[in-house]
């Protein structure tokens, strides 16, 4: 009877093994069939007397078959490891029952063995159902995380093909902003370059009188040297007019040396006069971005005076001490020339605006001073612009470098002109960094690379 008892646990961990495949459905009322024959055998073991019916040999020939099934078909491969745990006490039962049959006295005399035989595969079962039982459970552990996994990846699935139909009706709206923005950057960038272009129109209207002043002290000596040489041609044509005996050959000639010192100072002045147009003119054009080698004190001199007589211009009672301190061992620096000419201007301007506004409070009693200095620090060079104005006040000092953030009176000023000087000394690896205190002025440091 124990063998039915075990085919008819294989038979129900068999059926429950198939379910949910096609194999269930095909053998589904073999196995139910085999295990109500197995049930009604356990009865008749029962009932009946198991040796006048031969129940035992139906018995193993029920489990020989059942044997045959699970080791021959896949569909059964999954209650093998509970035949591994049965096969001890099923081959015990069998050979028993055979040496009963065969031999009854030597099966008296080993009976006991026999027992001992079936104890043995009884703790075998035990053991193997156990580590059976305990291998279930991690294989079912590890399907339900495959299983939460594969969830996982379908929620993934699912939000991911949410998310790429929400980012593709992002990124059509972000087109379409891009377009919007990029429509208005355009506008900005012309309304920029339309606002850069005025501050420089600014600048130029402040060099405008500065630069009549420099380029009138040339034109006036280029005048006088001309009338002069005139005169000297006219002495020499009346002095050509006599005869050669009455002729003074060596006052001719040193006419004629007067005439070329004439000429080559004429000269001078004019080149004079050029480079201020040129200088003008670079100032106002576009730049080309190519830096070329610069005296930067030569450059922060000229500035200082095309400035100076700017604003003089504008406002003749207006008088300031200028003071200049050039290092003379000042290295050549690569920079964009008319660039740093706007930077040093604006810094210049606003310092005698400063003073002006200042002098304006004070009366007689003040006295506006504008120095300028150059000084080689490491690898940099250092132009400093200082005033004696007001000063900037603390609450607005991180302010002012700020595009269209100004001080002055509506009119006045664009706000553009520290802004454009903070961007063209990065450009030149430089910055531009600011001191002030109220009451005695600022001082703007220009640091720019070797």
């Amino acid at each position: 009877m124990l063998q039915l008892i075990l085919a008819t646990i294989l038979l129900g961990n068999v059926r429950k093994s198939l379910k949910g495949t096609d194999a269930f459905n095909r053998l589904n009322k073999q196995l139910l069939a085999a295990i109500v024959l197995c049930i009604l055998l356990i009865a008749a073991f029962v009932t009946l007397d198991e040796e006048d019916y031969g129940l035992n040999w139906v018995a193993h020939f029920l489990v020989a078959v059942l044997l045959y099934f699970i080791l021959t078909r896949n569909d059964f491969a999954k209650a093998k490891s509970l035949l591994v745990a049965f096969s001890p006490m099923l081959a015990v039962d069998f050979i028993q029952d055979v040496v009963m049959a065969a031999d009854p006295d030597f099966y008296d005399e080993w009976g006991d063995y026999f027992n001992i035989a079936g104890l043995v595969g009884f703790v075998w079962m035990i053991v193997v159902l156990i580590f059976t039982s305990r291998q279930r459970k991690a294989l079912a552990k590890e399907r339900l995380k495959a299983e939460e996994k594969e969830r996982e990846h379908l929620i993934t699935v699912k939000i991911k093909a949410e998310l790429e139909i929400e980012v593709m009706e992002r990124t059509a709206e972000l087109i379409r902003q891009k377009e919007e923005l990029q429509h208005a950057l355009n506008e900005l960038k012309a309304t920029q370059s339309q606002l850069v272009q005025s501050e420089k129109m600014a600048s130029l209207g402040e060099l405008t009188a500065g630069i009549a002043h420099e380029i009138q002290n040339p034109l006036n000596f280029v005048n006088n040297f001309s009338d002069v040489s005139r005169e000297l041609i006219a002495d020499i044509l009346d002095e050509r007019k006599k005869p050669n005996d009455e002729r003074d050959d060596e006052l001719v000639n040193e006419m004629l040396s007067d005439i070329d010192q004439n000429l080559e100072k004429i000269a001078n002045h004019g080149k004079r006069a050029d480079n201020i147009v040129k200088g003008m003119l670079q100032h106002s054009r576009s730049t080309s971005g190519e830096k070329e080698p610069t005296d930067l004190n030569a450059l922060a001199d000229e500035y200082l005076r095309l400035a100076y007589h700017g604003l003089r211009a504008k406002d003749k009672s207006f008088n300031a001490e200028l003071v200049t301190d050039f290092a003379t061992d000042l290295p050549v620096v690569k920079v964009i020339p008319q660039d740093v000419g706007r930077v040093l201007l604006n810094l210049i301007t606003n310092a005698f605006y400063a003073t002006q506004e200042r002098a304006k409070s004070e009366g007689v009693n003040f006295k506006p001073k504008v120095e300028i200095s150059t000084s080689a620090v490491g690898n940099t060079v250092e132009i400093k612009v200082k005033d004696n104005g007001n000063g900037i006040p603390e609450a607005i000092k991180e302010k002012i470098f700020q595009p269209f953030f100004t001080t002055k009176p509506t009119g006045e000023g664009t706000g553009l002109g520290l802004s454009l000087a903070y961007d063209i000394a990065k450009v030149h690896g430089g910055s531009i960094a600011v001191d002030s205190q109220i009451g005695l002025g600022s001082t703007f440091v220009v640091s720019l690379a070797v």
